[in-house]
C-alpha cells in the first residue's frame, strides 16, 4: 500500500502529491520542488541560488513529513533552465548544499531544460529516498 505525503507547511498540491511512500514506507518518491512559498508562489525570481535554497527547504519539509532526513535521499535529479548559470554559481550553491546534506552526496543528475511548468522557476529538484529507521 502506498502512502501520500503532503506536508501542511507546503502549498497543497493539485493533481499530484509532494511524495509517495512505498514498500512499507521505506522508499519515498519525492515530487519535483521549486522555489514555492507556503502560498504556492515562486519566490526569489531571477535568483538561482536562493531558488536552490528554497527548493531544498521544501524537500526537507517533505522528508520530515515522511519521517526521514535529507541524508536518506539516495538520488536527486536537478532540472535547470541554464546550466551555465548553475555552473557559474557552484560555490554559492555548494555552501547551501552543505547546510542541508553536510558532506553526504547522493547519486545526482543535472539536466538543462528549456522550460519548467512554473514560468519563474529556474530549477526543479526531485528525488528518491530510502528511510532506514
Amino acid at each position: 500500500m502506498n502512502t501520500i505525503i503532503n506536508p501542511p507547511e507546503l502549498v497543497a498540491p493539485i493533481g499530484y502529491s509532494h511524495a509517495v511512500a512505498s514498500l512499507g514506507g521505506k522508499t519515498i518518491y519525492l515530487a519535483g520542488q521549486v522555489s514555492f512559498d507556503a502560498a504556492g508562489k515562486i519566490i526569489h525570481k531571477g535568483d538561482l541560488v536562493k531558488q536552490f535554497d528554497q527548493a531544498l527547504h521544501n524537500l526537507e519539509a517533505v522528508m520530515s513529513a515522511s519521517g526521514g532526513v535529507m541524508t536518506d535521499i539516495v538520488k536527486l535529479n536537478l532540472f535547470v533552465k541554464d546550466k551555465n548559470d548553475y555552473a557559474s554559481k557552484l560555490k554559492e550553491i555548494g555552501k547551501i548544499y552543505v547546510q542541508y546534506f553536510g558532506k553526504y552526496f547522493p547519486a545526482m543528475t543535472l539536466v538543462e531544460v528549456s522550460l519548467l511548468f512554473e514560468d519563474d522557476a529556474l530549477l526543479e529538484i526531485e528525488g528518491i529516498a530510502v528511510i532506514h529507521s
